[in-house]
């Protein structure tokens, strides 16, 4: 903001040196073209400056201070009076129950830095009816308590609000305070300790008098305390923000293209531009890190996968690690050989022992199974199981198959005797989870395993798939074992288990090492933790358990609720398993409830974090303590070292700090190394993060069914750094990321399965929940209802956050929460988020415990299924890795450009229609010049022959016309003319008319200035209708004379034109850029294209040719109208507007009249594929065999719509259409007919070529499939007399047929002019009359079409007999986008957009201020809307390599579209800005 002050003087500039002012007019230069952003433009100039800037430093303050001034920054609505807070607790308000005050304020610290600006995000906009909830969602609020394994939940405290308001001091003094602050919340430094102090820095000294740290010599950088005086190397905002100031006024500094200007300077108010205007400014810093040079010439690859490494991050430097062993496996004589015959053994001696109770939704004790009931019901199930299913003979299971174990989560009872009867029966049970919903699958376990197996619990991989982990019988015994002498376990103890007794710790401790020791375990249901969160509490206290199994959700509930309970006492616990110790908020929940009750009398040493996975099961548990020993310690982890796998003390910056508590030692007999998480399993050094491998007899032996993968997985032998394994023993990847610290205490950072590589730099998934979740979110989301993971776009993994909304959430807290979320993650994790998500309460695919299942919602997401209510994309902050801007080549002229293409062999671009002069014709054309003559000359000659006959719907003839009819009623109407309309010759006249029999074109009359208009009376009523006035002042309405009742009065003589050149008549059409164009028809012209058609298609009086196209303009006007006139074939005229009533209508007529040529517009084949698609059979039935057509042309002025073409050739196969025969013109304003597909000639070509050359202007052929290709399609052959060339538009030079260019024609039926009333004539003179700048000898005049395109000389023969050349048109030149410094076809971009989900039904683009617009019409229901904006967003930047700036999704049919079914992209783009479209959903991307 401060360099703006230094706007020198222009007097001060001119001082300059000249080197400066170049580079200052370079950046210039560089702004206006977009390629550098206003911040990146203003930080560079000041930079050059500053050396000659005296008063620097004073206006840099005074500038700071002003805008100080104009920006207060409240702290938003944040009450710091910690009472509201309690209040608010004690009403049960369940979702503030977690607590990471830690991370908390580091978010906050991190917040309040981007809090000095206030925001000026461009808020979505969205239609009010979308997204209304229904009465029934809005009651039931989604499950908070969902608390899955990663469960998201932190609590804020009033630290936070006061946080905020200090926000605007700056970080240095609040990070000394809060390091004078409480020990607790002093996270800053607190390093592994174990022991004595040696040399802590004095600062800290008072902080950590009860943290004694002692200097392991092991692992160096973790243990040595270095001084953590915080300096305040404070990195800058990521997002920034200005001030709103900047929005209404722009700043001198600004430059011009940034005011919202419409493309012709006139200035536009709207809430639209500026939301625009905004998202301009949040960009104006993009973070690019520098990418090499690329396009030298289209054989040098373009993109530049993922950023080159940083040369100065982190690296490790401790020596290379030595795996760990655990303590040996006691030999304890009285241990069992297996679990069954421990079971027998209680089951038989102690029957009475009480083994398991369950307690019912109330939190009661409702049953308690004993050893001895056990046993026998075990016993009676495993007969069972072998001898009652099937028959004596064939009994269904054998020994070693596999048997489904489907029980609910509140009944441990069934499902411990169902475990233990197939143990028995010597059959693998497979535990899996009652599923959500109806649609079951269920897992057929194959043939018989090995004998050794005893079960097969399975996971979930991060890709969603499902994998059973089998476990041998040893292993599981041996697992007891380690358990139950790493915990000490004795006989008769009591256990209380809130854990799923399914799977990992719940059933490894409650139902296996339970029955080894005869141990007695209480269940907990979750169901009853939803109502009674205190329960288990409750149940340690009234059974004096020993030991409790929970997740850190269960202690943050306990907490909620504790205050209920007054007497509980925890005094009786010797562990509190904490199972998902390894999650990155654990600490701060460990630490919270041994705070609330260690008045209860828990033991700090009775806390005991574990760390478990499905493949390795227990990796290490903490011991319980010795009491008065001292605590173990925690790693204070900087989060820059962890995203490169780097293990580094936290000393610089407070808030991007992780503290980690350890999980205890390796388990006993067991051994343990750290290997790289990818690629070969290399140890690492002792300072770096890797995949935690435990070598044991106590895992998992396979993937049941996997080979490939479990050989990955289960039997890894790791390597030292020169490659060579390390010892034979096979290690087991646990999924697991960590590290060993001093003291070979093991510390969890992660998982394999929440492993976000972004750029090279690893994060975890965990973190940026726990980030996300310390922004103040009480109002706008569940807790523990948020997803976080990566999806590939663009060569890298980017970032995605999903949450579900509250139905109370208002849009303004929702919007303000996301980017909040979003400048925190960028804050402390130094990583943008691509992707925000709200989605309505309750709509997350779940896990069976009420956690989000993951990998289900990335699938959603990707499909376009998720549905959000809310949606925020920042691609601009997080996609780095776009090529360079393309800088044009200065220097090089056009004729140099010309000699180098003809030294290099390449041809000039132009091709040529036959010449007319060779071509003999009857004395028909020597003798008329003029139409009329002609048509004089038809009635006389042959006065019954019918040139014209008018279809309705049903397939009758309305009218006809032969040649005499034709020539009479001409004569009356110029009579009529004459007289009632006192017209002279060459005044204009319009012709308003349904497409019928006379010749019409119609546009507004004050654009074309016309004397009369001529119509029938229907539409005579509707012009002096009401409706008419209100739209156009009817008195100014020239005469209008009834054409259907004429006086039959003779012409005195025929009206001969004196020359040729005289104007025949206007030809008015709408261009796709939305302009109203006429050009003047000359005589000579009329007949010069009526005589190249006629050659082209072999047109004579006994053919005849069927049309079905708006007859207003164009080629369309001078096929309905003229050309049978000079060639004397037949017309069958079908307007188009009959076709929608009768969908059959112009293939039976084609049928019926065995008609060899037709033509037609895009908008009736469209009509025709999309109408009959399904209905070929019926077709089939009717009769209709379209065998006849030798040519269907397609009338058009763009590029060839292949797909279409291709669908409607393949779809209409079955009646008899030749592929062959479909083929298109190309025409423009200039030139109505410059390529037509005649009956004789090659068949139209297609070629693939490179989309990324196309935008740098080149032509480079691939072959079909590959990447970045696309396909075009010939338009038709140039017609006889029509001369074409390939122009570069910039320096009007001819250009090698190995570039892009615009089309240039010359032929003698072009049109002679522009018809305009504003005499802006001169304006587009050259686009008629335009000469080679150099090259062309002849100095042959050409007119421009407008079009960019290319020729190819193909491998066919023409004519003539030379090869022929093609003409293949890319599209309008003024429709293309120029962005980034290359040229985009909106039809590309279009084309991609369309595919992505079926409710897209047409899409458009165009630019705005450097951004780029995506408008998309939607046909399913408004739900969909935002899902389509992420879709967008990836599609255009993975096949363009374009950010989108803006998606617009609005209703179907929105798009504007012109007669001949051409986008009107311009208009499009004006009514957006003016506000005009009504969109269901507006997003503007960041």
């Amino acid at each position: 903001m401060a360099e703006r002050g230094l706007e020198p003087s222009p007097a001060a500039v001119a001082a300059l040196p000249p080197e400066v002012r170049a580079q200052l007019a370079e950046l210039e230069l560089e702004l206006s073209e977009g390629d550098i952003t206003q911040k990146g433009y203003e930080k560079k100039r000041s930079k050059l400056l500053s050396p000659y800037s005296p008063q620097t430093q004073e206006t840099d303050s005074a500038v700071q201070k002003e805008h100080r001034n104009q920006t207060p920054a409240p702290a938003t609505a944040q009450t710091s009076a910690p009472s509201k807070y309690h209040r608010t607790r004690s009403g049960g308000a369940r979702d503030e129950r977690y607590r990471s005050d830690i991370h908390t304020e580091a978010v906050q610290a991190a917040l309040a830095k981007h809090k000095e600006q206030k925001m000026a995000l461009p808020m979505p906009t969205k239609r009010r009816s979308t997204f209304v909830q229904s009465p029934a969602e809005a009651c039931t609020p989604p499950d908070t308590s969902s608390a899955s394994e990663d469960e998201g939940s932190l609590r804020r405290q009033a630290a936070l609000s006061a946080a905020l308001q200090q926000s605007l001091q700056n970080a240095e003094s609040w990070i000394n305070r809060s390091i004078q602050g409480s020990s607790t919340s002093s996270s800053a430094s607190s390093t592994l300790s174990h022991g004595e102090v040696k040399g802590t820095s004095g600062s800290l000294a008072d902080v950590f008098a009860n943290t004694r740290i002692e200097s392991f010599s092991a692992p160096p950088d973790v243990t040595t305390t270095t001084s953590s005086s915080s300096s305040s190397s404070v990195r800058p905002a990521n997002i920034d923000l200005p001030p709103s100031g900047i929005v209404k006024g722009m700043h001198k500094g600004a430059n011009r293209s940034s005011l919202m200007d419409t493309a012709d300077g006139v200035p536009v108010n709207s809430r639209v531009s500026t939301k625009i205007q905004q998202l301009l400014n949040t960009l104006k810093r993009p973070k690019r890190p520098p990418l090499k040079e690329f396009f030298v010439d289209d054989s040098e690859e373009i993109v530049e996968g993922i950023p080159q490494p940083d040369p100065n991050q982190p690296k490790p430097e401790g020596r290379q690690m030595t795996p760990v062993k655990g303590e040996p496996l006691g030999v304890i004589c009285n241990w069992p050989p297996a679990l069954e015959s421990a079971l027998q053994r209680w089951g038989s001696t102690q029957a009475k022992c009480p083994c398991l109770t369950a307690l019912d939704v109330t939190g009661k004790p409702v049953y308690t199974l004993t050893y001895g009931k056990l046993w026998s019901r075990s016993l009676k199930l495993a007969y069972t199981l072998l001898n009652k299913l099937g028959t004596k003979n064939e009994p269904v299971l054998k020994p070693g198959d596999r048997v489904a174990l489907v029980y609910p989560n509140n009944d441990p009872v069934m499902f411990m005797v169902a475990f233990y009867g197939c143990l028995l029966a010597e059959v693998i049970p497979v535990p899996i989870e009652v599923p959500l919903t109806r649609k079951v699958t269920l897992l057929n376990g194959g043939g018989g395993g090995e004998g050794g197996d005893c079960f097969n619990p399975y996971k979930t991989s991060k890709e969603g798939s499902v994998m059973g982990v089998t476990v041998s019988r040893l292993a599981m015994l041996s697992h007891c074992q380690a358990l139950s002498q790493a915990c000490n376990y004795s006989e008769g103890e009591t256990v209380v288990n809130v854990l799923d007794f399914k799977k990992d710790a719940g059933l490894w401790h409650g139902m296996f090492s339970n029955v080894m020791n005869k141990m007695h375990t209480i269940s907990v249901p979750y169901s009853v933790m939803k109502t009674c969160p205190l329960s288990w509490v409750q149940r340690v206290h009234a059974h004096k358990a020993k030991v409790a199994l929970v997740k850190c959700r269960d202690l943050h509930w306990a907490m909620m609720a504790h205050r209920d309970q007054r007497d509980v006492s925890l005094s009786s616990l010797r562990m509190l398993i904490v199972t998902d110790g390894a999650n990155p908020w654990s600490v701060s929940s460990c630490d919270a409830f041994l705070s609330l009750f260690q008045s209860h009398g828990l033991k700090p040493e009775a806390i005991c974090p574990c760390a478990t996975s499905a493949e390795a099961m227990t990796v290490a548990i903490r011991r319980p303590g010795v009491p008065g020993a001292p605590l173990p310690g925690r790693a204070i982890l900087s989060m820059n070292g962890l995203s490169y796998g780097v293990i580094r003390v936290n000393t610089e910056d407070k808030n991007s700090a992780l503290t980690v508590q350890d999980v205890g030692h390796v388990m006993p007999g067991g051994m343990m190394c750290i290997v790289k998480p990818d690629g070969p399993p290399q140890l690492c050094k002792t300072d770096e993060i890797g995949e935690i491998c435990v070598s044991s007899r106590t895992g998992g032996m396979m993937y049941f069914g996997l080979a490939g993968v479990t050989k990955n997985t289960f039997e890894v032998i790791p390597m030292n750094s020169a490659g060579s394994p390390v010892g034979d023993v096979p290690f087991i990847r646990s999924g697991l990321l960590g590290f060993v610290g001093p003291g070979s205490l093991v510390f969890v950072v992660g998982k394999m399965d929440g492993l976000l590589m972004v750029s090279g730099r690893r994060h975890n998934a965990d973190d940026i929940v726990a980030t996300g979740l310390a922004v103040e979110s009480i109002k706008t989301v569940y807790r523990g209802r948020i997803a976080v993971f990566s999806v590939s776009v663009f060569y890298d993994e980017r970032i995605v956050v999903v949450a579900e909304q509250r139905p109370d959430a208002s849009e303004e807290d929702s919007f303000q929460w996301m980017s909040r979320v979003l400048q925190a993650i960028d804050s402390i994790h130094q990583v943008g988020v691509y992707c925000l998500a709200l989605v309505p309460a309750n709509t997350l695919p779940k896990t069976p415990l009420g956690g989000i299942h993951i990998s289900h919602t990335k699938q959603l997401f990707l499909e376009g299924s998720l549905h959000p209510c809310n949606i925020l994309m920042c691609p601009h902050t997080c996609v780095t890795n776009l090529p360079k801007p393309r800088q044009k080549q200065p220097g090089v002229g056009p004729a140099s450009v010309m000699v180098g293409n003809l030294v290099a062999g390449k041809r000039i671009a132009q091709a040529a229609g036959r010449d007319l002069g060779q071509i003999e014709e009857n004395d028909l054309v020597r003798k008329h010049q003029f139409l009329a003559e002609i048509l004089q000359w038809r009635a006389q000659a042959t006065p019954d022959h019918v040139l014209f006959m008018l279809l309705n719907a049903k397939g009758t003839t309305v009218c006809t016309a032969s040649c005499l009819q034709l020539h009479k009623r001409a004569e009356r109407i110029a009579s009529v003319l004459g007289d009632k309309g006192h017209l002279n010759a060459g005044d204009n006249v319009v012709l308003l008319y349904p497409p019928g029999c006379i010749p019409v074109t119609v546009r507004p009359p004050h654009v074309s200035k016309a004397a009369c208009i001529l119509t029938t009376q229907t539409l005579m009523r509707l012009l002096r209708s009401r409706e008419a006035a209100a739209a156009v002042d009817v008195k100014t309405w020239p005469t209008i004379i009834d054409t259907d009742d004429l006086p039959r009065k003779r012409l005195p003589q025929l009206y001969k034109p004196p020359t040729p050149e005289m104007l025949a008549y206007l030809d008015f059409s709408v261009s796709t850029t939305g302009m109203l164009t006429g050009v003047k028809m000359s005589h000579s012209a009329v007949n010069a294209l009526c005589r190249a058609i006629k050659l082209q298609c072999e047109l004579y009086s006994s053919r005849q040719i069927a049309i079905c196209l708006d007859p207003y303009c164009g080629l369309g006007f001078a096929l309905w109208c003229l050309c049978s006139v000079y060639s004397g074939h037949q017309s069958i005229l079908i307007p188009p507007m009959e076709l929608e009533n009768n969908l059959f209508l112009w293939l039976a007529t084609v049928n019926q009249y065995k008609i060899r040529d037709t033509f037609c517009s895009y908008s009736v084949m469209e009509l025709c594929t999309k109408g009959l698609g399904n209905q070929v059979e019926v077709l089939k039935t009717r009769g209709i065999n379209l065998s006849c057509i030798r040519t269907c042309v397609v009338v058009a002025e763009e590029r060839p719509r292949i797909t279409l073409q291709q669908s409607f050739s393949k779809l209409f196969k079955d009646i008899g259409l030749s592929p062959r025969a479909v083929s298109t013109t190309f025409g423009s304003r200039v030139n109505v007919a410059i390529c037509l597909q005649g009956t004789s000639g090659p068949d139209p070509t297609t070629v693939y070529v490179d989309l990324k050359s196309l935008r740098h202007d080149r032509v480079r052929l691939v072959e079909r499939g590959a990447p970045q290709s696309l396909l075009l399609s010939e338009s038709g052959k140039i017609l006889p007399g029509v001369k074409v060339v390939i122009v570069n538009p910039e320096t009007k030079g001819p250009v090698g047929d190995s570039h892009l260019g615009e089309i240039w024609v010359n032929s003698p039926h072009t049109a002679s002019g522009y018809y305009t009333i504003y005499d802006s004539e001169t304006l587009q003179a050259d686009h008629f009359n335009t000469r080679l700048s150099f090259g062309d000898a002849a100095q042959t005049l050409w007119a421009r079409t407008g079009y960019l395109g290319f020729v190819r000389r193909t491998e066919l023969t023409a004519a003539t007999g030379e090869r022929h050349d093609a003409l293949y048109v890319v599209g309008a030149l003024d429709e293309t986008l120029e962005l980034r410094g290359l040229r985009y076809h909106p039809i590309d971009i279009e084309t991609s957009v369309s595919r992505i989900h079926r409710s897209i039904a047409e899409c458009a683009v165009f630019t705005w201020t450097n951004l780029l617009v995506v408008v998309v019409e939607l046909c399913g229901s408004e739900q969909e809307a935002l899902d389509l904006v992420p879709l967008v967003t990836n599609v255009v930047l993975e096949e363009h390599y374009l950010i989108v700036g803006v998606v617009v999704v609005v209703d179907p049919g929105v798009i504007p579209i012109n007669s001949r079914g051409e986008k009107q992209r311009m208009h499009l783009r004006d009514s957006f800005l003016a506000d005009q479209l009504d969109p269901i959903y507006v997003a503007y991307n960041m």
